[in-house]
């Protein structure tokens, strides 16, 4: 996650160039993303050239308790990812013509829609791209293994600071074991850590 000083995710202007061209490091097998990640994305996607999946590029796993995301089309079509699921919970939920992975009540359930990504997509390595609140659900259900924070030279008003982990869930008590520390151009900082629960 891209991060302020003090350890927001907003209320600052990220190198998202930077961050994509470090993200691509991962090799990831999946991708997964938050609806509203993907909401904040979709006006753009409407209007542009897109070239279509990508043969042997990742899976991309929304999770979208709420089936708000409609362009699924577009998001397959990017040209990063090979294919577009829907991570939902037992509710109706309109067809857009999208896989699903279905789990969970009213919410999804991420233990089992990772399981299930693994055991019927062969999802190794997923790399979260999303905000705190999807971070902090799954941090809060152990369920990261390491994190990478962007550190950019940025502080945050209280009144627009976001915690990278969410800061709304109760999170367990887990260690970090440092993996790297490494300058990023001139002014931003990677930290990686692996998580011990």
């Amino acid at each position: 996650m891209a991060v302020s000083l003090d350890g927001s995710f907003s209320g600052f202007q990220p190198d998202v160039s930077q961050f994509y061209s470090l993200a691509a490091e991962w090799q990831e097998d999946a991708t997964l993303v938050g609806a509203d990640t993907i909401l904040a994305q979709e006006n753009e996607l409407a209007g542009a050239d897109l070239p279509g999946p990508k043969e042997g590029g990742p899976v991309l796993a929304v999770v979208d308790s709420g089936c708000r995301v409609s362009a699924w089309n577009a998001l397959r079509d990017v040209g990063h990812w090979s294919r577009v699921i829907a991570l939902r919970g037992n509710v109706p939920s309109p067809t857009h013509g999208v896989e699903e992975i279905v789990t969970g009540g009213q919410q999804v359930d991420l233990a089992a829609a990772l399981a299930e990504l693994r055991s019927q997509h062969a999802v190794q390595r997923l790399r979260v791209d999303s905000g705190g609140n999807l971070v902090g659900a799954l941090m809060a259900g152990g369920l990261v293994d390491e994190t990478s924070l962007l550190v950019h030279p940025a502080l945050v008003a209280d009144s627009h600071r976001r915690p990278w982990w969410g800061g709304g869930h109760a999170v367990p008590t887990f260690q970090l074991t440092d993996l790297e520390a490494r300058a990023i151009g001139d002014d931003i900082v990677q930290l990686r850590y692996r998580l011990v629960w």
